[in-house]
């Protein structure tokens, strides 16, 4: 690889004067840097962008930056859309009582709060007091708070944080009884909760990356330890490893009454495995339940010594077994609640039964079920949407969050046994959501495929064929989207804007078998489902292709990139949010390698590169096309996704553009992925991406 030295990255701007402005990007050089796959030459001259910490893409990344925000400061609907996003999200937002030790918790946000503070409370509805604010831990709301969990024996709480959006972990310790932060501090955690047992905690970490690597480097060899309160980081026990799998993910699982410990594999195949171990036995060791981690297998609660557990063995939508301790292997396991129609999401039990919730079309049903898989009722739901359950197994209280496209996520308390739910704690709206509505359509994709779409407008819409449209999705990782609400999406929806959101292939909306065919070399699927999506969108005459967005994150970045590329006369617009974009690299940084189950890797096999080669968004911009308006984005600290990913789209995105459309990258600070982002910073961020969004398609003031 040549030596970049002396390079200048001076910029000289146009600002937009309309939306067909030209933009001048910085000079981004290239390298003579070629890859060998299979007997394919491919090059990769913008590799120097994979270091991170080098001057020169400090320098790269401060020149784009300020290209991009001239861009975006000069847009007239910027600073009003910043305006209304902060009024639109300035009301309380509440989540979904749970009882610990014999006293409730609740996290409420007051309105524009970066962060989510935890209140406890005697009884629920009771007086609430403050028992962890994250927003003291950081002047800017970057440090979040990820997790808490409390010891069995009621004397402890472990909270973990993440800084600046990173993926790394960090516990600390409050004494319940004091109320006093202790010495304890644990370090380099990743993927990972703190499993009590006793006066101490199981937690599981990598070995301390390299000095400036900390954001880039390869995880491997996750460790799991054990931390006894009042003593050093240093001096925690390794409990378990498992080197001659370094890409495998191991966690622990301690039930309640500490009678039984679950060690949790991952990170080769689609699922896990799951061994357990007797604790009330001294000298008792883990024995392994399950062998094959293309299925998962998890597991729920246990009655005495018996083990509920979900799992998509036997069941590509799912169905509810039972193990014991004293027989745990899988050929011993009974069917509880058999596969059904639809997708069993989720189980919980409360109350001496158990609340089953299925997917249905990517909406939420829920059931009550006696331990013995009787159905008894359905509970009653305000409309199709989202739900989710909270309580204990021995207790009657009995929670459950509600949301759809139209609905704020509203608290409802629910008594089991009458099968009655009263409001618990609703918001109040700054705007009226009945100016709003939502509909689910069925369109076909290309192969003939049936895949469900919402799309949610403000009433009155007309199908004019010239409507702003923002198609979002995701189709990966066996990842539903179901109902959601979105305060800021009503800024959107006020200007005349549609968004519609697609449940593509590759997600978890209809079982194990709509996953895989989303999934390596069924890939394009998920492309054809998006592209589907978007030409029902425009015959429906919902809009057209000049008014027309798309915007994904993550592996959804990788699903805007690679439509874009395949079809870029049919958007006006591609947000690509922190997306994989090079899938013949993916695999090298962090914990890229885990998604290989999904994508597979250009090492696999000459069939399997050439079919990434052949839809990767990088290695698929061709010079000399018109490609839409394109705004990507990432973040310094995104150690899920490395933002050479996106570095590198962008930097040869700006050299292939032919058309008269801007291509900017927008490269947040103190930020990562998305988890943990404080409201301020994401407010910020949408208002770019909308004014970006409605400038592209027409809208100027």
């Amino acid at each position: 690889m040549k030596t970049l030295s002396a390079i200048s990255l001076a910029t000289v701007m146009t600002l937009p004067q309309a939306a067909t402005a030209q933009t001048s990007y910085p000079h981004t050089p290239k390298d003579n840097t070629v890859d060998v796959y299979f007997g394919t030459e491919v090059p990769d001259p913008y590799r120097w962008l994979e270091n991170d910490t080098s001057k020169a893409t400090a320098e790269w990344v401060e020149a784009q930056n300020k290209v991009t925000s001239a861009y975006l400061s000069k847009l007239p609907m910027r600073k009003k859309l910043l305006t209304r996003l902060q009024q639109l999200c300035n009301y309380e937002k509440i989540g979904i009582p749970f009882k610990r030790n014999g006293r409730y918790y609740i996290y409420r946000n007051n309105g524009l709060q970066n962060q989510s503070v935890l209140y406890t409370m005697d009884k629920p509805g009771g007086e609430e007091r403050v028992f962890l604010d994250p927003n003291t831990l950081s002047d800017d709301g970057t440090v979040a708070l990820t997790g808490v969990n409390f010891s069995h024996n009621g004397k402890y709480v472990a909270y973990s944080i993440s800084r600046s959006g990173s993926d790394w972990k960090e516990f600390y310790v409050i004494d319940l009884a004091t109320g006093k932060l202790l010495d304890d501090h644990i370090m380099w955690a990743k993927f990972s909760g703190a499993a009590w047992q006793g006066d101490g905690f199981y937690y599981s970490a990598y070995d301390a990356p390299e000095e400036g690597k900390e954001l880039s480097s390869v995880n491997e060899v996750h460790k799991v330890y054990y931390h006894r309160i009042g003593t050093p980081q240093s001096e925690d026990v390794l409990f378990y490893q498992n080197p001659a799998y370094p890409k495998r993910f191991y966690t622990m699982m301690v039930n309640e009454e500490e009678t039984m410990a679950f060690l949790h594999e991952s990170g080769d195949g689609a699922g896990n495995n799951i061994y357990v171990r007797d604790l009330t036995k001294k000298d008792a060791q883990f024995i392994q339940m399950t062998s094959d981690m293309n299925y998962t297998y998890i597991p729920l609660e246990n009655v005495g010594d018996t083990i509920y557990i979900l799992t998509n063995y036997g069941a590509p939508r799912n169905r509810l077994m039972k193990a014991t301790l004293g027989a745990p292997g899988l050929k011993d396991w009974q069917e509880v609640v058999p596969e059904s129609d639809v997708v069993l999401e989720s189980a919980d039990m409360i109350g001496g039964k158990m609340l089953l919730t299925y997917s249905k079309d990517a909406t939420s049903h829920a059931y009550v079920y006696n331990i013995n898989g009787q159905r008894l009722n359905e509970v009653k739901l305000p409309m199709i949407g989202y739900v989710g359950f909270s309580g204990k197994k021995d207790d009657k209280e009995c929670f459950y969050y509600f949301t759809s496209y139209t609905v704020p996520g509203t608290i409802y308390s629910y008594d089991i046994d009458t099968n009655e739910s009263r409001v618990f704690a609703a918001p109040k709206l700054p705007f009226n959501i009945d100016d709003y509505t939502s509909e689910q359509v069925f369109y076909t994709s290309k192969d003939g495929t049936r895949v469900p779409m919402s799309i949610t407008y403000k009433k009155g819409m007309k199908r004019n064929g010239s409507n702003p449209v923002m198609l979002h999705g995701y189709g990966g990782f066996n990842i539903a989207l179901p109902p959601s609400f979105s305060a800021s999406r009503i800024a959107f929806l006020e200007r005349g804007g549609i968004f519609a959101e697609a449940n593509l292939r590759g997600g978890s909306e209809y079982g194990e078998e709509w996953h895989q065919a989303g999934t390596k070399m069924q890939k394009q699927n998920v492309f054809d489902d998006f592209i589907a999506a978007a030409e029902y969108l425009i015959a429906e005459k919902y809009t057209d292709t000049k008014h027309l967005a798309i915007i994904g994150g993550s592996n959804g970045g990788l699903l805007v990139g690679a439509c874009m590329t395949q079809r870029p006369e049919l958007f006006a617009v591609a947000v690509p949010e922190v997306g994989v974009m090079d899938m013949l690299r993916y695999h090298k940084f962090t914990i890229g390698w885990n998604w290989a189950s999904d994508y597979g890797t250009s090492e696999d096999s000459k069939e399997i590169f050439d079919y990434l080669h052949g839809y990767s968004p990088l290695h698929n911009l061709k010079p000399g096309t018109a490609y839409p308006a394109t705004l990507v984005t990432t973040a310094d600290h995104d150690d899920r996704v490395v933002p050479a990913h996106s570095f590198k789209f962008a930097a040869t995105l700006q050299e292939c553009q032919a058309g008269n459309k801007p291509t900017l990258i927008r490269i947040d600070t103190k930020a990562g992925h998305g988890g943990g982002k404080p409201l301020a910073k994401q407010l910020e961020e949408t208002a770019d991406i909308y004014s970006f969004i409605l400038y592209n398609v027409g809208q100027k003031k």
